[in-house]
């Protein structure tokens, strides 16, 4: 199943995307709007409207609004610490503001502040309910779904700054879609980043037992809301796993077979 949040006019709703059978439309994709947010719970959460639209009708949304997004990346150079927090890659984790999040076909602003602006496809895991001391094996209960991630990176703070909040924290610096989908399986999807159409960036996502980790390691730290957001990060080793650098002008995608394709702008910034 496919979850979406869109803009219709000026109103915004939650959708579930399928594929038109019959009329002019069939075989284009199309969204039936939900009554409520597939987070609240309660029957409105799947109830359909009734109404109906086709994809280029709407503005596709970030598909949910977290109240925080967890990253994992690899540690830095030098001697690994004790794997006492079940993460068995050495990773270190990280945190985005809510406000970094944005939509599909939203603008990636670069800040001033910058000058090498860098931007990794990545795996999104959604949340789906309060938890908080989640065990691997637990993990997949706590899961919504999946959708894609760039996570945008102001390289130049981040070697400067010695830490990642100010790096990885702008806005527009992690958008998100363009959909949420509940089953990806686990058969080694391939992720690919692309910049000007030109893939800089190919990537097994990590398999349900990492990601599995991924969840219990956050929630051994601080509880996680319905809607959070959770970056499975890159494989170490993989090509171009540090990201493309981006310019003025570029269009970023990042495509997750079983999901789809984000695609977003860079533009200048404030």
């Amino acid at each position: 199943m496919r979850i979406t949040r869109f803009a219709a006019g000026d109103e915004v709703s939650y959708g579930l995307v399928g594929t038109a059978r019959a009329g002019a439309a069939a075989g284009g994709v199309v969204i039936a709007e939900l009554a409520g947010h597939p987070l609240a719970g309660g029957r409105d959460a799947t109830r359909l409207t009734g109404t109906t639209y086709l994809l280029d009708e709407v503005r596709l949304l970030a598909p949910v609004l977290p109240s925080k997004v967890i990253g994992f990346a690899p540690r830095s150079p030098g001697p690994a610490g004790p794997a006492d927090d079940g993460l068995d890659d050495g990773s270190v984790m990280y945190l985005k503001p809510s406000t970094t999040v944005c939509g599909p076909s939203d603008a990636i602003r670069y800040p001033a502040l910058t000058q090498r602006l860098e931007a990794g496809g990545e795996l999104a895991v959604v949340i789906s309910r309060l938890c908080r001391q989640v065990t691997p094996e637990q993990a997949a209960t706590v899961i919504l779904g999946y959708t894609c991630a760039l996570d945008v990176t102001a390289a130049d703070l981040r070697e400067r700054d010695g830490q990642w909040a100010r790096a990885k924290g702008f806005d527009t610096f992690c958008p998100l879609g363009p959909w949420i989908e509940t089953d990806v399986g686990d058969a080694g999807l391939e992720l690919a980043t692309s910049v000007n159409g030109q893939v800089c960036q190919r990537a097994k996502v990590p398999p349900g037992q990492e990601v599995a980790v991924l969840v219990a390691s956050a929630s051994n730290v601080m509880t996680l809301l319905p809607g959070d957001v959770l970056l499975a990060g890159v494989p170490a080793g993989t090509a171009g796993a540090g990201g493309p650098w981006l310019q003025h002008g570029d269009e970023v995608s990042v495509s997750i077979d079983a999901i789809g394709t984000l695609t977003n702008k860079v533009e200048h910034g404030d």
